[in-house]
């Protein structure tokens, strides 16, 4: 889907006009975000280059994935990349994958046990350092399971 057409869907949820106010603009620039921009191959698209986009072009200019999981947090979410699947030994990416589960499992619980030990209390840092590494753990997780459903760790059988 492109970006003009998840802004359109959206905006149509809940209005071009309230959209507009919401983000102090005019409704006639919140419609041209909603078309398609002006290309190499249709330079008569009447559409302008959208938050959207501008987004993804930061993200492609530093490539940090910080800047895609903050707009995640911002949606109560999480960003998890896909994994990278490597031809290979899978029987060694298997035991490794679930080996860094593990170990980030174990992170988190002794970041939580270091957390309370002394004073039964979670301040504003620790439970930073506990965000950290639960955020860590859900990526290793979210790849060996996605590994999973790709088929990666069919011993034995073709894909």
């Amino acid at each position: 889907m492109k970006s003009w057409d998840v802004l359109r869907e959206a905006c149509e949820r809940v209005g071009v006009k309230a959209v507009a106010a919401r983000l102090n603009v005019s409704a006639a620039l919140v419609y041209k975000w909603c078309q398609e921009p002006p290309t190499e191959e249709d330079p008569d698209a009447s559409g302008a280059r959208n938050p959207l986009d501008r987004s993804r072009g930061l993200f492609d200019a530093t490539g940090d994935p910080e800047i895609v999981n903050w707009l995640c947090r911002a949606a109560d979410g999480f960003f998890v990349p896909n994994p990278q699947v490597r031809i290979g030994d899978t029987e060694e990416q298997l035991l490794g994958t679930t080996q860094r589960v593990v170990e980030n499992f174990g992170r988190l619980l002794s970041d939580i046990s270091r957390s309370i030990e002394n004073d039964g209390v979670i301040t504003e840092p620790e439970a930073e350092t506990i965000r950290r590494s639960w955020e860590t753990l859900k990526r290793h997780a979210e790849c060996f399971v996605v590994a999973c459903e790709r088929g990666l760790y069919l011993r034995g059988r073709r894909r």
